[in-house]
């Protein structure tokens, strides 16, 4: 069945999430990096040449509406075609229709492939050849990196255009329409939504404009169903109809209230406090309401550094190796990452020092203003400026026992200060000593001396 075909069946059993696609790309809600102007759609439409395609993104991003705008703006046949259900059989079938409609009708042929990824090598190969010669235009959809997945003969014939997952203003604005729209929404029933159903339903949608549209005709159909006479137009779809629908309590959630600052504090806390039990309680609490996982994720990050630290150096790479997990798995599977990483950050040794190092430091950088570097840790690449003394003095860390000599880094006015004072636990402890041993030979106690035969740059040397 090709794209005409479709919208001529379309009546009022087909899923509301189907009878709300727009019609034309101006209808298009979000995905503005996709489909605004100067993008590559938009060049696509308003050239006469069409290029195959690979639309990666989530869920109910707009992959198929998407293929579906380009074929008819370009009036082609357009053929639906699933990488789980169809062979290298059918692919052979849809080419030899693809060449009877150039024959016979002068007609493109966009073959759209849903979950491109599961094709396997052969399948692929199947009708890489007709991409090459034009007799068809590939668009595949896939949620999975293409990269990894689609074989790179084909992935070169192809643009990718990568889409993301629907903000909360756009799901709020997609579903107030398909309440709206008397034509192929809802809007005949004269439904209404609460502002805390609105929030839920959006939540629990978590990027992905089919769920919202499926869910809020669900709600629809139980309210109808609970109101026989007047069809659900009296009350309101509410958070209890909600609840029934997705068969789940909508836990007290506000994004923007004090809910929400209140459960990333007790994350925050219970980290702080090594308690791994507590963490991921109020992990699990915020991403069942639908706390945006990659908020957490950074709140994590800033952990990291802020609670922990250099007591243990691998707290920063593990909260950010975690957040890019996070980025590529997706829910549900990408919630573990988060977990784990929850657990080590709060078992890890903890330590805030240098959070305070750095706060201090930014104080009386702000409060002194722009003091001058000092001229022997200036760089001279210049006959002037070494004639001014820039560079003169220094002395080269590498030639020097343990890589160290004393020598002042600190503008003059702050000579001596001391922002950063290690704790005496996990790695940060090792710090500590290299820090007080430096610190002992800058005070004198043993100053350091070249090895023998042994030159470090000369002085001022702009790569040292």
């Amino acid at each position: 069945m090709d794209l005409f075909e479709h919208a001529a069946r379309q009546t009022i059993e087909t899923p509301l999430a189907d009878r709300m696609r727009p019609r034309r790309l101006e209808d298009f809600v979000g995905q503005s990096q996709a489909v605004g102007e100067g993008s590559l759609i938009r060049q696509i439409l308003s050239a006469e040449r069409l290029f195959s395609l690979i639309l990666w993104g989530p869920p109910g991003s707009g992959k198929t509406t998407l293929a579906r705008l380009v074929a008819g703006a370009k009036q082609a046949r357009f053929i639906e075609f699933s990488a789980v259900l169809s062979g290298v059989k059918d692919i052979r079938r849809v080419i030899a229709e693809a060449r009877r409609e150039r024959d016979f009708h002068h007609r493109r042929t966009i073959l759209f492939v849903d979950e491109i990824h599961r094709f396997n090598k052969a399948q692929q190969d199947a009708f890489l050849h007709h991409v090459e010669t034009g007799l068809i235009t590939l668009i595949g959809a896939t949620t999975e990196n293409p990269s990894f997945e689609v074989i790179p003969a084909l992935m070169s014939r192809c643009r990718v255009i990568l889409l993301k997952s629907h903000t909360d203003e756009d799901l709020k604005i997609i579903l107030k329409q398909a309440l709206t729209d008397l034509e192929r929404g809802l809007g005949r029933d004269e439904l209404a939504i609460t502002p805390e159903a609105l929030d839920f339903l959006v939540r629990a949608a978590d990027g992905d404009a089919r769920r919202a549209l499926n869910s809020l005709e669900m709600a629809a159909s139980l309210r109808a169903a609970a109101d026989p006479a007047s069809g659900g137009a009296g009350a309101p779809i509410d958070i209890p109809v909600l609840e029934a629908a997705f068969q789940k309590k909508a836990l007290r959630y506000d994004k923007s209230g004090e809910e929400h600052f209140n459960l990333i504090s007790a994350l925050h806390k219970s980290l702080r406090g090594s308690d791994a039990d507590a963490a991921l309680y109020w992990l699990a609490r915020m991403l069942t309401a639908g706390e945006d996982p990659l908020y957490i994720a950074r709140r994590m990050v800033r952990f990291a550094s802020e609670d922990i630290g250099l007591a243990d150096p691998q707290a920063l790479t593990v909260a950010l190796n975690a957040m890019e997990a996070f980025r590529f798995l997706g829910r549900p599977e990408g919630e573990l990452a988060l977990a784990q990483a929850a657990v080590y950050l709060a078992t890890a040794p903890k330590s805030n020092r240098i959070y305070r190092a750095y706060q201090e430091a930014a104080r009386t950088a702000e409060a002194h203003g722009s003091l001058p570097v000092p001229l022997h840790i200036r760089n001279a690449p210049t006959a002037l400026m070494k004639s001014v003394g820039y560079g003169r003095g220094y002395r080269y860390a590498h030639d020097y026992r343990e890589a160290y000599t004393a020598q002042d880094y600190l503008p003059e006015s702050l000579r001596g200060t001391v922002f950063y004072r290690p704790a005496d636990r996990g790695y940060e402890k090792e710090v500590k000593r290299r820090l007080d041993r430096w610190r002992a030979l800058a005070a004198g106690v043993d100053a350091g001396q070249p090895p023998p035969g042994r030159q470090g740059p000369a002085d001022g040397d702009a790569s040292a």
